[in-house]
């Protein structure tokens, strides 16, 4: 049986658990996005994780299914809005207190520990570096996948001519 030209990607089977698969990662790394201040995780982990989830879908189903989940202009405006959410946090610290970078300018009462807001300003700093992270790194492996795709057009010219 000759496989068919017009379907990108990996088999339905590769497919169909990348796609059941795709919804448990992305909670996951959200979960270690929000609650990195509490348990082992964070901003830096949760958005390793959640490319992870776009990369998956992008190999097993193909380049262009895969950038329909999250396209690169979309992916562009997140990196950006993952820096400006990470450095408004350490300029409300250093403006708040007077010249401390990054201070910790919400006060968590005592009742609150433990919890997911109990962390001040450090989930919202995760937030905004699980943004940034995540994105960035999609972005990189769909420039590095390019240049992949170059190089194999490059080699089959030479070897036609």
């Amino acid at each position: 049986m000759k496989p068919d030209p017009h379907n990108k990607g990996m088999s339905v089977i590769v497919k169909t658990v990348a796609r059941w698969l795709k919804g448990l990662i992305l909670l996951y790394g959200i979960y270690l996005v929000l609650y990195g201040h509490m348990t082992p995780g964070g901003g830096f982990a949760g958005g390793v994780v959640i490319a992870c989830a776009f990369v998956l879908m992008t190999l097993a189903a193909g380049e262009d299914q895969g950038l329909s989940f999250f396209p690169k202009a979309v992916s562009s405006t997140v990196d950006s809005i993952g820096l400006l959410v990470f450095l408004a946090v350490a300029w409300v610290g250093t403006w708040w207190a007077s010249g401390a970078f990054f201070k910790n300018v919400i006060d968590t009462p005592q009742q609150s520990y433990f919890s997911l807001f109990s962390g001040g300003t450090i989930p919202i700093s995760n937030i905004g570096l699980g943004l940034k992270v995540g994105s960035s790194l999609f972005l990189v492996f769909t420039v590095l996948a390019a240049f992949r795709l170059i190089k194999n057009i490059d080699s089959k010219d030479e070897d036609t001519k």
